[in-house]
């Protein structure tokens, strides 16, 4: 697995704690390893008491970004629900639930809703070091002692591989039931959280310059609907007008329909 995307200077940083695992992360990842925490790299990669973090090093930088299913926003989502939303544009209550491929996997929080509802998803995240982020929070969600937590966890199958490319490789009796985009697109001002992972997001992974060809494939490869995530007053992507779509405050998603489900 090597990191793509525009130039940046990333590293692996050295924990004499994590030594095993800092060494096999940065040869897994084709990343120098460094024990200088200075601004000799633009992003380090570090494995934290929470988990494995990726930090900008500059003085002004935002805190790591890293993936956690097992407190804070996604803890409380599943304990106090939420989510309705993309579960409604999905499929919402829908008996069996119907499989999901999610795209963009991200960090993962919408993956994550949707297994807190019992839908089965596979998570494709193209960007390594994005990847490596997710699956270092799968692994301590599902080693955290909470069943109901590990039940959830064992609903999302992370594949570290474009969607595109994935979706070909599939038989047709295996392809997804829904397929759900989240192109990336400008932050939210209201949100430093959200601010600072997308402009982590934009300069591991740069400009999203493949929607046409993935929401093509999309299209083509899923048995039922795709769903598109889009800020609510934007444009449909690539000016493709969606059968319908479902309303939030601040995001809407774009339905494209196939079939109905269970036919």
């Amino acid at each position: 697995m090597t990191v793509d995307g525009p130039d940046q200077a990333f590293a692996v940083q050295l924990d004499s704690d994590n030594e095993l695992r800092c060494r096999q992360l940065a040869a897994d990842l084709q990343l120098p390893l460094t024990d200088d925490d200075s601004a000799s790299y633009t992003y380090l990669l570090i494995y934290t008491e929470q988990g494995l973090a990726l930090q900008r090093t500059d003085s002004k930088a935002a805190g790591p970004v890293m993936v956690d299913f097992v407190s804070g926003v996604a803890s409380y989502r599943r304990a106090k629900g939420g989510g309705e939303l993309i579960v409604k544009a999905v499929a919402g209550d829908k008996q069996p639930r119907p499989t999901v491929l999610d795209a963009t996997a991200g960090l993962g929080r919408d993956s994550f809703v949707l297994a807190s509802w019992g839908y089965p998803v596979t998570l494709c995240e193209r960007s390594p070091i994005v990847a490596c982020l997710l699956d270092d929070g799968l692994q301590r969600a599902s080693q955290a002692g909470d069943s109901a937590l590990q039940a959830v966890i064992a609903r999302m199958q992370l594949q570290p591989i474009d969607a595109v490319s994935y979706l070909q490789q599939l038989e047709q009796s295996t392809w997804p039931d829904v397929v759900l985009i989240d192109p990336m697109f400008p932050p939210s001002k209201k949100s430093a959280l959200v601010k600072k992972e997308m402009q982590v997001f934009q300069q591991i992974i740069g400009a999203d310059q493949d929607s046409e060809l993935l929401l093509n494939a999309a299209l083509e490869y899923a048995n039922n609907r795709v769903v598109v995530k889009r800020p609510r007053k934007s444009q449909f992507l690539t000016d493709k007008k969606p059968n319908f779509s479902v309303e939030g405050k601040a995001i809407r998603f774009d339905i494209y329909t196939k079939k109905a489900f269970g036919k």
